[in-house]
């Protein structure tokens, strides 16, 4: 019996015994698919009678089955006045739904080991269940009736709704979130990037069940819809499936137009005073999108430059050369209206303008000189070598699948996305890190407490 096999064996007989359901479905989780490689995952690309299309990858070694969906408009599609309203309906969609009130609904969840969850990001509404092949059809029905018929009780409404203010509350004394807050003001001051995803205090409590009711109508619709599944199902049962659930979706979804955001470039600061031991500081500039032809080489560039945790150049002279901080780290993030290369540093008050200063003269050096064919090479190994640990459960596949139909990278993008790293050059290097760094254009968000004669410099 193969180890698979065995661990499939193993939690059937514990399906059968006092464990509970959600219990077996959180092992079942954590059980590797059989893939031992990315480009080993067999992607099916799946029409339903009606038209709907996802994308599956059969696994029948335990008995599970993940979906991830998503549709086109998070927190860009809150209207004006009302932020944080995706947020909020993303937080309501399981509070009953149909005729089962709130309660109801989360009994059903849990008796039948189903987890539904559902997420809203700047550009994204997503959603996610896991469910045991044999409660399946209860799984699908309960998506269902989330998406098409939410309820919005007043009850649930006003329970959620002190958690995200407990939670606006809590963030408001986090520095690190109130970095990000504050750069992201600075970077899109005239685009609704600048909103918090959460929304605000105020925009929060003005939300109401209408504001709910229409926000669903509008964007949960056909033609923005990306499906991934993962496990064990074949492809007539989902697409069956497929128009079961998201079949009496509307047709069409009614977005508002969003403009493109202009390049957030600097120079720039802004130090918002909280009394911490350690100042918190977010800094970055434009970056590029995820279909410019330049994002494999810059990503590998920003594995060198900070993405690369104790191997990143910023690591090594922040922190292991100078002892100025624990952590310091960049990354790239492509929007659907803008691009963004941004990092992040926690220090000591009286360090933040030194680190800040550190940072700054990598960014220089990675411009003017690029990075050397050792730094290449062991960033391709790491970056190739690692890809399959994106893959080694059901539910991560599926997240990964997910993502890349909504990024529109293609089918095979699974099969082919170590090649490109592969195909990178020095040259390609350099030319990105010059096109893309702009040390003296920083956006630089500082929260803390430093002296004005640190900030200075």
């Amino acid at each position: 019996m193969s180890h698979v096999s065995r661990q499939r064996h193993f939690l059937l007989n514990w399906i059968g015994s006092g464990l509970s359901r959600l219990a077996v479905l959180t092992l079942l989780l954590c059980a590797p698919v059989a893939a031992g490689t990315a480009s080993a995952v067999d992607i099916q690309r799946v029409v339903s009678p009606g038209g709907i299309e996802a994308w599956l990858v059969e696994s029948r070694q335990v008995p599970l089955i993940a979906m991830r969906f998503g549709f086109q408009g998070g927190s860009t599609q809150d209207p004006e006045g009302k932020a944080g309203l995706a947020y909020f309906v993303s937080g309501m969609l399981d509070e009953g739904a149909g005729e089962l009130k709130s309660q109801e609904f989360q009994e059903r969840l849990a008796d039948d080991a189903v987890k539904l969850s559902f997420d809203a990001s700047r550009d994204n509404f997503t959603g996610s269940l896991q469910t045991l092949t044999k409660n399946m059809d209860k799984a699908f029905e309960l998506t269902r009736l989330a998406l098409n018929e939410p309820r919005f009780d007043a009850e649930p409404i006003q329970r959620i709704r002190g958690q995200i203010l407990a939670s606006l509350a809590f963030d408001k004394k986090d520095p690190q979130k109130v970095a990000a807050r504050e750069w992201y003001k600075l970077a899109f001051p005239d685009h609704v990037y600048a909103r918090q995803i959460k929304g605000t205090a105020d925009t929060v409590r003005g939300l109401s069940a209408d504001d709910m009711r229409a926000f669903a109508k509008n964007v949960f619709a056909r033609d923005t819809l990306k499906v991934a599944v993962v496990g064990d199902i074949d492809a007539k049962t989902l697409g069956v499936v497929l128009d079961r659930v998201f079949g009496g979706l509307p047709a069409k979804a009614n977005l508002v137009s969003i403009p493109e955001a202009k390049a957030p470039t600097g120079p720039s600061q802004l130090i918002t005073e909280m009394n911490v031991p350690q100042a918190v500081a977010q800094f970055g500039h434009s970056g590029v999108k995820r279909n410019d032809p330049d994002f494999v080489p810059a990503f590998v560039m920003n594995y060198i430059l900070g993405g690369g945790g104790f191997s990143s150049r910023l690591t090594e002279e922040v922190r292991e050369k100078r002892g100025l901080a624990y952590s310091v780290y960049s990354y790239l993030l492509p929007y659907r209206y803008a691009s963004v290369y941004a990092g992040n540093v926690a220090t000591e008050n009286k360090s933040i303008a030194k680190s800040i200063s550190v940072i700054q003269k990598e960014l220089e050096r990675m411009a003017v000189d690029g990075p050397s064919e050792e730094d290449l090479k062991n960033a391709k190994q790491y970056l190739t070598g690692s890809y399959a640990l994106r893959f080694d459960t059901s539910s991560k596949i599926a997240g990964q699948l997910l993502w890349i139909q909504i990024e529109d990278l293609g089918i095979d993008y699974v099969e082919k996305r170590n090649s490109l790293i592969e195909a990178v050059t020095l040259d390609d290097l350099k030319r990105v890190a010059k096109r893309i760094l702009q040390a003296d254009g920083l956006i630089v968000s500082i929260v803390g407490k430093p002296t004005k004669k640190a900030v200075d410099g």
